[in-house]
């Protein structure tokens, strides 16, 4: 299983020089999960950079994978990296995601790097 974060999904959608790196993922809908906090990050992205016809366009993208909401499993699990790993609250909900669902993070966010099951690519 594949979670592309929210950095991932806004190179994917604006064809950044890193987009090929998700691409797979990303065309792997079997194989995809999104956790709710991604829709939230990556809407609020582009709803402030274009308008919400767009930024539900690529909504409707990323739903094409399974979207895992936020459970009491993973907010606890989510408190336990940010007191470990010193992760903000939306990296440890979606790094929790990840590990209670076998997936690997796919990510330009330096906050994940050098974690267990992230694959990182410099910006």
């Amino acid at each position: 299983m594949n979670l592309v974060d929210s950095s991932g999904w806004i190179e994917f959608f604006t064809d950044g020089k890193n987009a090929k790196f998700f691409e797979d993922a990303i065309e792997d809908n079997e194989n995809l999960i999104v956790s709710a906090i991604n829709i939230y990050e990556v809407f609020k992205k582009i709803l402030s950079e274009r308008d919400e016809h767009s930024a539900k366009l690529a909504i409707g993208i990323m739903m094409r994978g399974k979207v895992i909401e936020v459970d009491s499993a993973i907010a606890m699990k989510a408190a336990i990296y940010s007191n470990e790993l010193k992760l903000p609250m939306a990296d440890s909900l979606i790094y929790a995601t990840s590990r209670i669902h076998n997936a690997i993070v796919l990510t330009q966010d330096s906050d994940f790097k050098n974690l267990e099951g992230v694959k990182f690519i410099k910006k």
